[in-house]
């Protein structure tokens, strides 16, 4: 992850304020993998339709947010809810 871990240390969900960690790869790829089915909504229910290099989730992994250009995205609306899932890792 290209984000400053000091950074890291003091971010947390807008909606929660629960504190992010970064996405591990298997989150990652099972994210991505339904992305790519077509299968994911952001909180404020439109379609996420681009895959994800980098991400954050709530330690309670109930909200994930995109980093896009090392810069995460910490808006309530385009949040991705993991209560999509069956089962996410």
């Amino acid at each position: 992850m290209s984000i400053d871990r000091r950074l890291l240390d003091i971010l947390v969900c807008p909606a929660s304020r629960r504190p992010l960690r970064p996405l591990s790869r298997d989150q990652l790829s099972v994210l991505n993998a339904a992305i790519g089915a077509g299968g994911v909504q952001r909180v404020d229910g439109s379609a996420e339709t681009a895959v994800l290099t980098e991400g954050l989730i709530s330690d309670d992994r109930k909200v994930i947010y995109r980093i896009d250009d090392d810069i995460p995205v910490l808006l309530v609306e385009s949040g991705i809810g993991t209560t999509q899932f069956q089962e996410f890792p």
